[in-house]
């Protein structure tokens, strides 16, 4: 089975959560954006949830499906259709096959994640088949996806699925997502350097607005807001950041560090995005607001665990809703 690009998108690549434990030879964790996003689709679809789907942002790609397939997108809302007729996010969907799946308008969020079921067939590098670019690894040859590139999948999936003569079917189940994106604020845990900030700059951290600018990636997002500043500046060794590091720029602006973050870096920690905050964040546009919220520990361990809980119960109620559909095709 395979599913083929007619067109290639704007930065399209197979991601799953990344590869862990090699940031001391410089590689980066990489990974989708939006790893709960990610998750949601592959629990939709009956995959375990660290299956590497297709990340896509707007303008994506054009996708044909070779075989018929069941498919379920996540994250945001690109006005996705099967050939011109509107399909919806975060339900199970099968598609059949010659089916072409477009992208027309980028309603809601940053990043969107096309799964199916049984995953497809990538190169695997240090444990993940998340595409690194730099390393030419992972993904489909380490690189964006390009017109006429066909990904395999790893399973076949058979049944006599007529559709009643439509190209898709909409299965009757979906997500909600209530406690999965955290959008009031982004909450933070106080970094290293957090308070050498000036109790100006701490007051406006938390009161004051910061906008995305467009110049931000998969690397960090970019602030713009009131300049902050450090009681006593000096220089600082580079030590190893983790994703979500917020850091204070010479200039006095903030960046935050995403997915692809280099592995060490010397600007002061004022904080770090917690955990659960990450798929709201990923999903934030050029030109959006953002406010900061300080956070306890403990809160931020609560907040991660009841994520957790959420996914592996969505991920055990889609299983039985999809068996029992199933077998009714698949005898």
């Amino acid at each position: 089975m395979s599913l083929r690009i007619l067109k290639a998108g704007l930065f399209d690549a197979i991601q799953d959560t990344g590869r862990y434990g090699y940031q001391y030879l410089g590689i980066n964790p990489g990974g989708a954006m939006d790893i709960t996003g990610m998750k949601l689709s592959n629990a939709l679809v009956g995959n375990d949830l660290n299956e590497a789907v297709l990340e896509m942002h707007f303008p994506a790609a054009e996708i044909v499906f070779e075989e018929q397939m069941l498919i379920a997108l996540g994250g945001a809302d690109l006005g996705a259709e099967i050939n011109g007729e509107a399909l919806p996010i975060l339900h199970p969907i099968i598609i059949q096959k010659n089916a072409v799946l477009q992208f027309r308008k980028n309603e809601t969020g940053a990043r969107a994640y096309l799964a199916v079921k049984g995953g497809y067939q990538s190169q695997t590098w240090l444990h993940s088949n998340s595409t690194h670019t730099r390393a030419r690894a992972g993904g489909l040859e380490g690189r964006a996806l390009r017109k006429n590139d066909q990904i395999l999948t790893k399973q076949i999936f058979s049944g006599s699925f007529q559709g009643n003569g439509k190209l898709f079917t909409v299965l009757h189940w979906n997500v909600n997502l209530a406690g999965f994106y955290l959008k009031d604020a982004v909450r933070f845990i106080p970094g290293a350097e957090y308070h050498a900030l000036n109790k100006l700059s701490q007051q406006k951290l938390e009161t004051a607005g910061f906008s995305i600018l467009p110049q931000s990636d998969r690397m960090g997002y970019r602030l713009k807001g009131d300049a902050l500043s450090i009681q006593s500046p000096k220089e600082m060794i580079s030590t190893a950041v983790p994703r979500g590091t917020i850091q204070l720029l010479p200039n006095g602006q903030l960046i935050i560090l995403m997915a692809d973050h280099q592995t060490t870096g010397g600007y002061p920690r004022i904080g770090h995005v917690i955990s659960a905050g990450f798929a709201a964040l990923a999903q934030m546009r050029a030109s959006e607001k953002i406010r900061f919220q300080k956070t306890e520990l403990a809160e931020a361990e609560t907040l991660l665990l009841e994520q957790e809980r959420n996914l592996r119960q969505l991920q055990n109620a889609c299983n039985f809703r999809l068996q029992e559909y199933l077998a009714v095709y698949q005898k």
